[in-house]
């Protein structure tokens, strides 16, 4: 059994706390993981200045050649894990076995991960929008127009309250590192690996440890890191995005709402868009923020209820280890049935109707002893006031929403992604300006197709620099 400590500065510190992670199956105990403690998190914090200084000795350009050393090693090399090593097959075997992930997803997170390091000297040229580096390592210099700019850092460390759910987050604060920002972690419980594997990978590719910290602990842990650091990011639901709204120290990573729209123009040809749909609600299990959890169209609603619970509704849970596997399990025991049985109770009260029903073997809840599944649900919602009408779950879970074109902007609420299939160029341009939608997509691209090149919620530089005013005298003449 692997023992997994905290990590203090890059030091391995053993807890007399620990906490036992568990196979989601089995019960069988995989690993014994170190607890931090806030107390614990209180004194590291007093040292986070050194985190950025050391990180300094390096310029941005060898950072992020470290960066691509990082992914290689992240995705093929067999690295330590607390008291032994771990191979990428263990990685992924060990991931599922916690998360409920299929081990085919894990490795496609794998890739996402190792593609942005590889990439990261496209991927800041995007998020500084052609900026010289230098100037963020130095706090000024000349753009390339000209212009003496400074930018300041807003803190030498970052910290992250990460989540279980889906691996692929992790790519949202990948880019710290070459920008020479340390990183304070709280693991998610169940989905501590990839901060552990993505901290020894840049060390092996000559980042220094001593610019990380990683603190799996209990619910005090994440206020912790969160009050010790200038700038932290927290995944969490519409409740945690209520707790900081507004606060400009801390970026919030919720639900996403991401929506599929069908404009008036293209809305009688939807069966041309019916893949893109499903794709947009199935893959990588229904669990991220960027599927799509509602479809809305003045008009065809039941129609396109109907052919998406026809594709959708066969899809049954498969083994873990099973390349073909579509869906992933609740492993907290009981929220698969808590989820089943309010779904139930919204369409008993609310004017919405589910479709699926007659496409799929049994009952939507599989239920084990220690963990459950979902089947995919699709909801026709005749109007917009159905209280099934924006909702969503950690499943394949999608609402079909009738709502005049008009309305359809103000009607789908806040919305991560939104992708809007229509050649009305008036309409486009309403979509452009809503300030509702973080990611728009026009055209024919999956909610969850991500662009690397493209902020995914907010940019990570505005967020850990700020511009301000610089100007320094001309060398005396002589």
């Amino acid at each position: 059994m692997l023992e997994v400590p905290v990590i203090r500065w890059g030091k391995s510190y053993e807890s007399l706390a620990k906490e036992e992670v568990v196979h989601f199956e089995t019960g069988e105990t995989l690993a014994s993981v170190h607890q931090a403690n806030a107390g614990l998190v209180n004194v590291d914090m007093r040292h986070a200045g050194k985190a950025r200084e050391i990180l300094r000795q390096f310029s941005v350009d060898e950072l992020m050649k470290k960066c691509a050393e990082a992914a290689d090693y992240y995705l093929n090399a067999e690295l330590p894990l607390g008291d032994g090593t771990q191979t990428p097959e263990d990685f992924c075997r060990i991931q599922s076995a916690t998360t409920g992930l299929p081990e085919q997803m894990c490795s496609a997170n794998m890739k996402k991960n190792a593609f942005v390091l590889s990439n990261m000297p496209a991927m800041l040229d995007a998020l500084t929008r052609g900026l010289p580096l230098d100037i963020l390592s130095r706090g000024y210099g000349m753009e390339d127009r000209g212009v003496m700019v400074s930018y300041q850092a807003n803190s030498p460390v970052m910290g992250l309250v990460l989540p279980s759910n889906s691996p692929g987050v992790h790519t949202l604060w990948i880019p710290a590192i070459p920008l020479q920002i340390g990183l304070v972690l709280k693991p998610g419980s169940q989905e501590p690996w990839t901060p552990y594997r993505m901290f020894e990978a840049f060390a092996k590719a000559g980042v220094p440890r001593e610019a990380f910290s990683i603190y799996p602990g209990g619910h005090d842990v994440g206020p912790a890191v969160m009050d010790g650091c200038e700038r932290s990011m927290i995944f969490g639901g519409t409740q945690t995005i209520e707790m900081y709204k507004g606060d400009p120290r801390v970026q919030v990573h919720g639900p996403g709402f991401s929506k599929f729209i069908l404009g008036d123009d293209v809305v009688d040809q939807w069966e041309n868009y019916l893949d893109l749909m499903v794709d947009s609600v199935l893959i990588n299990g229904g669990r991220s923020c960027i599927n799509c959890s509602g479809i809305w169209a003045s008009r065809h609603g039941k129609e396109i209820a109907e052919a998406l619970a026809q594709k959708m509704g066969p899809v049954e849970p498969l083994p873990m280890t099973d390349p073909a596997a579509p869906l992933a399990a609740f492993t907290v025991e009981g929220a698969a049935k808590a989820i089943h049985e309010q779904i139930e109770d919204k369409l008993k009260e609310g004017n919405a109707t589910e479709v699926t029903e007659k496409y799929r073997q049994g009952e939507r809840l599989v239920e084990e002893d220690r963990y459950g599944f979902l089947k995919p649900t699709v909801v026709y919602c005749p109007d917009a006031d159905s209280n099934l009408a924006n909702t969503e779950y950690m499943f394949p879970f999608v609402s079909v929403v009738e709502c005049p074109e008009k309305e359809m902007i103000k009607r789908i609420g806040s919305t991560l992604v939104c992708t809007a299939i229509t050649e009305n160029e008036k309409f486009q341009q309403q979509l452009v300006d809503s300030t509702n939608i973080d990611r728009l997509n026009i055209g024919e691209v999956r909610t969850n197709a991500m662009n690397w090149l493209q902020p995914h919620e907010g940019n990570l530089i505005d967020f850990l620099f700020r511009a301000r005013a610089f100007q320094n005298s001309p060398p005396p003449a002589h």
